[in-house]
């Protein structure tokens, strides 16, 4: 049987366990939307790493570490992350580039002028 999840370690820190509903605006389109037009199946993998993380600035660094892991990811690992459709693996690098980059972005942002639904 196939993994469906890469394994990530969980926040040891973590006192609150956080859901994507948390995420600043700017991190969730930058991350969550972003994954999302790419494809849904990324766009889990990404949602899955706010339960392990407790706060924000440590989901941004879960990600860049999850992204860091599927840059290593060849044609053949890719059904690992999706399920029906499998996309091209350049395609798919593409994006994680755009969300890298967006992350970086977002990081430059103190969380104190980062917008949050209310």
């Amino acid at each position: 049987m196939t993994q469906c999840f890469i394994d990530i370690e969980k926040d040891k820190n973590a006192a609150h366990q956080m859901d994507t509903e948390d995420l600043s605006i700017d991190a969730y389109r930058g991350i969550i939307i972003e994954a999302e037009k790419f494809n849904h199946d990324l766009t889990l993998q990404f949602g899955l790493l706010s339960y392990d993380c407790s706060n924000e600035d440590r989901y941004l660094e879960k990600a860049m570490e999850l992204i860091e892991e599927f840059k290593t990811y060849n044609s053949e690992d890719l059904p690992d992350i999706f399920y029906d459709k499998i996309p091209d693996l350049k395609s798919f690098k593409r994006t994680l580039e755009t969300i890298s980059n967006n992350i970086n972005k977002i990081k430059r942002i103190p969380l104190a002028k980062r917008r949050f639904e209310e």
